[in-house]
């Protein structure tokens, strides 16, 4: 079967997003991993209503699928990182999260997206790893209820360092109606399982794929070519599960050179899954300013 590739917005943070959606779409992608931030449809703005309509027009136009994502940085609060989450122990900042959530499950109703991909947190200090379970399983709970009501997807993605790691943990959950959000590039960080072996296994739960090249044990999402990711084994097994979802490219420190990585990444991919020989994707289209893996 032949298999159907997005490409993530978090990796064309200097674009204005209708001049991202064009650059994924010209490049020939099958639809897009729209990450909802700041400057891309922003779920807290005065006009998100209308914004999300033109949005989901767009990506019509354009024939463009779409996985929303909801793994922007500093859209909740401008001081820390990815918080509040499922986890925070101020019941106010759980309860922005969760709102947070539903309002990406809305735009996921609104643009007939695969999924609504999301994560757990990171248990801060001062909260027992009960009560942050307890916490989780509450917050995720809340999230599947909203997303059956939605006729949506909600899937958890194991994240390296958070309370949900592993598809291991993931399973652990047992939430009905809770689909995984498998980042294959994670099994190589985690060492839990081969990536490919993970897409075999858990193949009647995938709600969302997403893939990049990353090295063992470390959590940097890398050009493909540049890491350790057998990125041809992975497309066979999904091909092999007849995988007909969109497989997400997530390259969120590639921004700086989007005009050229976002054709370049779906150039490998293509040439992986057909056999032939992949040009290293972190280089095609590169000056010799080259790239850098502290990019913010």
């Amino acid at each position: 079967m032949t298999l159907r590739f997005a490409y993530n917005t978090n990796g064309t943070a200097n674009h204005r997003l209708d001049d991202a959606l064009n650059l994924i779409a010209d490049a020939g992608y099958d639809g897009v991993a729209l990450t909802l931030d700041i400057h891309h449809l922003d779920p807290f703005d005065e006009d998100f209503p209308g914004r999300l309509v033109r949005v989901a027009a767009r990506l019509r136009t354009l024939g463009l699928g779409c996985v929303v994502e909801t793994g922007a940085r500093f859209l909740l609060d401008p001081r820390a990182k990815h918080e509040p989450t499922l986890l925070s122990a101020e019941a106010e900042g759980r309860a922005l999260r969760i709102e947070f959530l539903r309002r990406a499950l809305v735009v996921a109703a609104e643009t007939g997206g695969e999924a609504m991909s999301f994560w757990a947190g990171v248990p801060r200090p001062g909260v027992s790893a009960g009560q942050a379970h307890a916490w989780l399983r509450q917050g995720i709970e809340t999230v599947a209820r909203q997303a059956e009501a939605l006729g949506v997807v909600a899937a958890l993605e194991p994240e390296p360092g958070m309370l949900v790691e592993t598809v291991d943990d993931y399973a652990a959950l047992g939430v009905a109606g809770l689909r995984l959000a498998l980042d294959t590039g994670h099994c190589l960080v985690t060492g839990e399982r081969d990536p490919a072996a993970a897409v075999t296994e858990f193949a009647g739960l995938l709600g969302t794929v997403a893939i990049e090249d990353m090295r063992r044990g470390e959590h940097v999402h890398l050009p493909f070519g540049e890491g350790d990711m057998d990125v041809g084994s992975v497309l066979r097994a999904l091909e092999g599960i007849g995988f007909g979802k969109l497989v997400c490219v997530e390259l969120s420190r590639e921004s700086h050179r989007a005009d050229t990585m976002v054709p370049a990444a779906l150039a490998y991919l293509k040439a992986a899954s057909g056999g032939g020989r992949a040009q290293h994707a972190g280089a095609a289209g590169v000056g010799a300013e080259g790239r850098t893996l502290s990019a913010p």
